[in-house]
């Protein structure tokens, strides 16, 4: 059991360091008010790595997330202004984040275009895009019923869990149980073994893709729908808190192993040390150091584990 859930044991094992630490510096950091905004703020981010975590299994990387999360957020808050009920404009932000999302799989699985490129244009054509069409003005004098999606701000957080928690046991469940899922790890692992056994590793790459887009779309109207108004600056920086989760809740960055535990405990891992920084009295700017540092340890072990595993093969 420890060999087999060593990186989602020793991240758990840091949230309970880091806790215990909190509870003697800054008990204040558990005060229910600021668990609340801890996890209405974190909700999004786990939805959108549960759909990196599939785009990383096979291999791929997508850094556009923050930019389409402000795109998404946009055209639902857009939308609800020009009339269209509030359920109609979340379906279209999210159907408009799975076609980018799709855009971006095709030109990666088909065009063969590396995924770091591809994605690296859509981040900078969406930030920029999004910024002259706005020209930096929010999006303000939404309709009563798009602020909380129309609940009150009291029964949102149980929606927002629901949610979260549908889409982690589902994907989990795919990821464990489904050919699909299997079909996503072979590909990460091996892309022509994978193609030699039938499956098609292009097809896997656009589905994830478009997924991890829809998945976006989603995390932004529920982000979107807290305020009164939504920022065109939306999103930024966000694809490295996402990236970081996965690879250290565990997941290799050069595909094919990982687990949807590890991604979920990697998002609760990040999203406490900002806050926690800032009750510790540390500058909040240490925070995207810190991720930066986390993914580069993160890549550093793995690379370790997996040159200690190549030569244990060669032994034998």
């Amino acid at each position: 059991m420890m060999r087999r859930y060593g990186r989602e044991l020793s991240v758990a094992a840091s949230i309970a360091l880091l806790a215990l630490v909190l509870a003697i510096l800054a008990p204040g950091y558990f005060s229910g008010e600021n668990l609340a905004d801890m996890f209405l703020a974190n909700m999004p981010v786990l939805l959108i790595a549960l759909g990196m975590n599939m785009v990383i299994l096979t291999g791929q990387i997508d850094i556009s997330p923050g930019s389409l999360f402000a795109v998404c957020g946009i055209v639902a808050g857009v939308l609800s202004k020009f009339g269209l009920p509030v359920p109609l404009a979340a379906l279209f932000a999210i159907l408009f984040g799975a076609a980018l999302g799709a855009v971006n799989g095709a030109l990666t699985a088909w065009a063969r275009i590396p995924s770091i490129v591809v994605t690296l244009a859509a981040m900078v054509a969406l930030r920029d895009g999004l910024r002259w069409a706005t020209q930096g003005a929010w999006v303000s004098d939404l309709p009563p019923g798009f602020q909380w999606l129309g609940l009150s701000q009291a029964i949102y957080p149980f929606l927002m869990a629901t949610t979260a928690i549908f889409f982690t046991a589902a994907i989990a469940w795919f990821l464990r149980t489904r050919a699909g899922g299997r079909a996503i790890f072979a590909t990460g692992s091996n892309p022509e073994a994978a193609r030699l056994a039938g499956i098609d590793t292009s097809l896997v790459t656009f589905s994830v893709f478009a997924a991890t887009g829809a998945l976006t779309g989603l995390a932004a109207v529920l982000n979107s729908v807290r305020f009164n108004q939504i920022p065109g600056n939306a999103g930024l920086g966000l694809e490295m808190k996402v990236i970081a989760a996965v690879v250290v809740g565990g997941t290799a960055i050069t595909g094919g192993s990982g687990s949807i535990a590890g991604t979920v405990l990697g998002v609760i891992l990040l999203g406490a040390i900002g806050p926690a920084l800032t009750f510790l009295g540390v500058s909040a700017w240490w925070e995207r150091a810190l991720q930066g540092a986390i993914i580069l340890a993160a890549i550093v072990v793995e690379v370790i584990r997996e040159r200690a595993e190549k030569r244990g093969a060669a032994r034998v």
